[in-house]
């Protein structure tokens, strides 16, 4: 059973910059794709990112170009959000999983989630 601590939410304002990070325990070993998920009130959970044990990365359209999924072991996952805009304002949520490639934006393919962090842009 993988557990998932995510950390570094905040308040930054519009073109501002913050960076998660998601430490990871128990359970790594299976070289689990790590995601990151975001949720604003009232809407639906959204796909935000993903990377592979392999290092190989998927982003939604809405961040591409503006955020950076990485990882520096098996164990700790970052997001790095940059150019930030107030529709990315929403808890942001790590995830961990074993998704085949059709389903990796689905947060049902996922198995397991931290507590979420919030983000707030706004000025």
């Amino acid at each position: 059973q993988v557990q998932l601590v995510e950390s570094g939410g905040g308040t930054v304002q519009p073109g501002g910059s913050l960076r998660l990070s998601c430490a990871a325990s128990g359970g790594t070993s299976g070289r689990p794709t790590m995601a990151w998920f975001r949720q604003a009130p009232g809407e639906e959970r959204q796909f935000v990112a993903a990377i592979r044990w392999y290092s190989v990365t998927y982003y939604s359209d809405s961040v591409k170009g503006r955020f950076t999924i990485s990882r520096d072991n098996a164990e700790t996952v970052y997001l790095q959000m940059d150019n930030l805009k107030p529709e990315d304002t929403a808890v942001y949520y790590c995830a961990a999983g074993f998704p085949i490639l059709s389903s990796l934006r689905t947060d049902s393919s996922y198995r397991n989630w931290g507590q979420g962090t919030q983000v707030t842009v706004s000025s």
